[in-house]
């Protein structure tokens, strides 16, 4: 895609699932590539290896290993960010960030049930980080005439399942964001959408209590009999990026093969 040769893209939630299979789309498509990831030594390895891939293809992979959640952390990245654009605007912004508290509402044991801290925590790093991020990308202006942004949304935003309220009000609250967002930026020539994913095996799924049941369950409803892959998503973010896509914007784009629209 000669139209995102040498540009940059932010991936905030880089390293794995969704975050990680864009970025190497991106990488691949001609983009380098700036990571924001939350990875303990553990999961650290993946990490490399997705660096690897990137610059093995010829691409500048610039990953932070910090909570993008953390105000003070989101300024030391922009610091370093932005002498490597030279002037110029992120092409992407992707907002991949999966991380809440998977607690009910209500339990007859009220240790087990969900705090406010914890309601406000998967809301500010689900949700509303977004918005700061954009708010000082936009005073540093790194977003520009034809940049893109992206928000991970599912149809959890919608539909309850046990334990996943919080995430459920954030997927919501992130859709929200986007819609005010899309029309804040609009003289700034920024799109802003969400991509609906359908049920797909990340490592964030998986902790969701339920979640075999719940894969199970979207391979009998999608058409295609299969859940959404990483890869899926990717390919539509890239093909997003493009020049041609300046007047989508605003949308809660169904990434899922059909799964949403079957009963």
């Amino acid at each position: 895609m000669a139209d995102l040769k040498e540009k940059w893209a932010l991936i905030l939630g880089a390293s794995s699932g969704f975050g990680g299979a864009t970025a190497k789309e991106l990488a691949r498509s001609g983009m380098h590539i700036i990571g924001v990831h939350l990875d303990r030594k553990a999961t650290l390895p993946n990490v490399e290896q997705l660096v690897q891939a990137i610059q093995g293809g010829g691409r500048q992979a610039l990953f932070f290993n910090v909570n993008a959640a953390d105000p003070l952390k989101r300024q030391e990245v922009l610091d370093q960010v932005q002498p490597k654009l030279c002037g110029s605007t992120l092409s992407v912004l992707m907002h991949s960030l999966a991380f809440g508290t998977l607690k009910p509402y209500l339990s007859s044991d009220p240790k087990e049930q969900l705090t406010k801290d914890q309601m406000e925590m998967t809301l500010d790093v689900m949700a509303h980080s977004l918005v700061y991020w954009v708010q000082d990308l936009i005073a540093r202006k790194l977003l520009g005439q034809g940049s893109r942004i992206f928000a991970m949304t599912s149809s959890g935003g919608r539909r309850v399942w046990p334990n996943y309220g919080a995430v459920s009000a954030a997927k919501a609250a992130l859709e929200s964001h986007v819609r005010q967002l899309a029309m804040e930026l609009a003289p700034h020539g920024v799109t802003a959408n969400c991509i609906r994913a359908g049920v797909t095996d990340t490592p964030a799924l998986r902790k969701i209590p339920g979640n075999e049941q719940m894969m199970e369950f979207a391979k009998l409803r999608n058409p295609h009999r299969r859940l959404t892959t990483p890869e899926d998503v990717a390919k539509v973010v890239a093909v997003l990026s493009n020049s041609g896509a300046d007047w989508v914007t605003g949308n809660v784009i169904g990434t899922d093969g059909g799964e949403d629209i079957v009963g």
